[in-house]
């Protein structure tokens, strides 16, 4: 007999979160399963964009994890967001292609 284990949660879902870059600031909210999140951009140029994706996550070391997901409008987001330190790089492909490399705050709501 073998038991299925549920897979493991990361430490954020359930959990909102204000990532604050120069020149972009948004708000993600990531549901209790640990597989959907709502985001917000709430300052910048693509202010107003929002959206529920899902998204896929890798523990990279101590409380840091890569999270990923692509928006309804194919554009596609990575963050290295360390959740002890309050920090967050984003990489990003907009629906332009322009590519963006972002590094700044992180904290919970």
């Amino acid at each position: 007999m073998s038991l299925a284990l549920a897979p493991a949660l990361p430490p954020f879902a359930g959990k909102t979160f204000e990532v604050r870059y120069d020149g972009l600031t948004a708000i993600n909210a990531y549901a209790p399963d640990g597989i959907h999140m709502r985001y917000e951009i709430t300052e910048g140029d693509f202010t107003g964009a929002q959206g529920e994706v899902a998204y896929t996550w890798q523990h990279v070391a101590g409380e840091t994890y890569a999270i990923s997901w692509q928006e309804a409008n194919r554009a596609t987001v990575v963050h290295i967001d360390d959740f002890a330190a309050g920090t967050s790089r984003s990489f990003f492909t907009a629906p332009s292609l322009d590519f963006f490399r972002l590094e700044g705050s992180l904290r919970a709501l």
